[in-house]
């Protein structure tokens, strides 16, 4: 009789954590640093940031640079190390994005995702999820913004430094 028993004792706490690990996603977890994001960890998703909701890829906030156009990036080889195209395939869908999802071409041969044309980059400065520290900087021939779900730039509320307190105007690095 007390076999049955031990058995049951082990395998229901196996149990309980095999269907939670089935059970549990990244979309479930709230982001670090503030941020929450519908697939933390899972490709191009929309997060609530310090900025309002925006794009993310991977949970890291995605930017936009004024001087790129509609599918056309203007970000060389030396702008693409502080600002790495987002360069993963393009999803069929993504929760939350209104904007049209799409690719084009980079410089250096490579693609990045475009929301409503707008290609789409990431920032070596934000080293966790919710972190905007590229909002409003002024490099490469343009400033840079965080994208909102429709594609579209989003302004900092603030009057304040959004950029964590890296130099403006192409310095900092």
């Amino acid at each position: 009789m007390h076999k049955p028993i031990v058995k049951t004792v082990w395998t229901v706490p196996v149990l309980l954590l095999t269907l939670a690990g089935c059970g549990a996603s990244a979309a479930n977890q709230p982001a670090a640093s503030g941020a929450t994001n519908s697939s933390k960890g899972h490709g191009l998703a929309v997060a609530s940031t310090s900025l309002g909701k925006v794009l993310v890829e991977n949970g890291r906030t995605l930017y936009t640079l004024s001087a790129d156009s509609t599918n056309h990036s203007t970000c060389s080889s030396s702008c693409l190390t502080f600002w790495p195209a987002v360069s993963s395939r393009k999803p069929a869908h993504a929760r939350g994005v209104t904007g049209m999802i799409g690719t084009t071409s980079v410089r250096t041969g490579g693609t990045t995702l475009t929301v409503d044309g707008r290609p789409l980059y990431t920032f070596v400065k934000d080293s966790a999820p919710g972190d905007v520290k590229g909002e409003g900087l002024k490099e490469f021939g343009g400033v840079w913004h965080a994208v909102s779900p429709t594609g579209r730039p989003v302004r900092a509320a603030s009057t304040g430094s959004s950029g964590g307190g890296y130099a403006r105007g192409g310095g900092g690095y």
